[in-house]
Parts: C-alpha cells; sequence; structure tokens
C-alpha cells in the first residue's frame, strides 16, 4: 500500500470512492450526498485550506482523507479530518488506520496544532483522537451527535480548551452535515 497525497486529475476517482463506499454503508442517497460534499470541498477550498491524503493499491485509490482548516480567533492551526472512506473490499485490514495515521504526521510537520474530527469515537480513539465537549473547544455548528466530537493534539503546545467558535469551509458550512 503506498499513502501519499491526492492529485486533482483524480478528482473523479476520489468522489467515486467516497460515493460508493458511503453509498455501500449508509444507503445511496448518503453515498451521493458525501461524494457531492467531497466534490465540493475539493473544487471550492482554498489550497491553503485543505490537505487530502489517499492510499494506493498499485494506481488504484482505496481509501482518503481530507482535511480542510478550522479556524477559531486565538488558533488558526487547526484542521478538521473529515470525511474518510476506506473502500468497502480494503475495510478491516487497518488501512484506514495507517492513512490517518500518515496524514496526521503530514500535518504535525505542517505546523498543524490541533486536528478534529466527527465521528465514531470507537474507530477514532484508536488512532489518538479523544472525545472533546463543545466547553472545551466549540464546534463551528451545532452537533447532532456531540459524543463524535473528538480532538487531538499535533503539538507539544498543549492546548487545552479555545473559547471562540472556529468557522470551516465553505463547503462543511451546512447544519445537515453536522
Amino acid at each position: 500500500m503506498n499513502y501519499g497525497l491526492f492529485k486533482p486529475k483524480e478528482t473523479d476517482e476520489l468522489i467515486q470512492l467516497f460515493t460508493k463506499t458511503f453509498g455501500d454503508s449508509e444507503g445511496v442517497e448518503e453515498g451521493k450526498v458525501i461524494g457531492t460534499l467531497v466534490n465540493t470541498l475539493v473544487e471550492t477550498t482554498p489550497e491553503q485550506d485543505i490537505a487530502i491524503f489517499v492510499a494506493r493499491d498499485e494506481q488504484k485509490i482505496v481509501a482518503s482523507i481530507l482535511f480542510t482548516r478550522l479556524a477559531f480567533e486565538e488558533e488558526h492551526a487547526s484542521f478538521l479530518m473529515a470525511p474518510v472512506a476506506v473502500s468497502t473490499e480494503y475495510q478491516g485490514q487497518g488501512i484506514g488506520q495507517a492513512l490517518i495515521r500518515h496524514g496526521l504526521e503530514e500535518m504535525r510537520s505542517q505546523g498543524v496544532k490541533l486536528a478534529f474530527t466527527y465521528g465514531d469515537p470507537n474507530f477514532y480513539t484508536r488512532v489518538g483522537f479523544n472525545p472533546t465537549s463543545e466547553e472545551q473547544f466549540k464546534a463551528p455548528l451545532t452537533l447532532s451527535f456531540p459524543h463524535g466530537w473528538m480532538v487531538q493534539t499535533l503539538s507539544s503546545d498543549m492546548i487545552q480548551a479555545l473559547e471562540s467558535r472556529p468557522t470551516c469551509v465553505e463547503g462543511f458550512n451546512h447544519p445537515a452535515l453536522w
């Protein structure tokens, strides 16, 4: 398995991965929603506010994670890791965890201090995320699944809490996604 950066020429393959993976697990409509979200994030997010990592088997993309900027008033070196997809036939092999670790290390090397995610605590705690609360770190919009809000510190600065509500990239600025 080869872990690296997404290339813009792979946009269609990336969208298909997310659409099919989420369609397989959450239903066709959810697959379309997530595929559209990924397309929007790729097409509209400024380059400095997004990083996309992929796992390739030969030349085929089999997993991907997106990081997009979360800007707190007092801390701009924060990113949201979402969405995350591993092709259905490659799940259960540790590829997602390895890709997440790779992506987090790359973000750390670029000076990112905090990484957030919004998902299943049973999975994300395996890769170093810790449940947090709105009292510690507010989400950009109201959370429908508050116990899925998680954080990981990527620097030696032990940031325990931030007071401001962050802004997210435009693609995520929709209440239905939260």
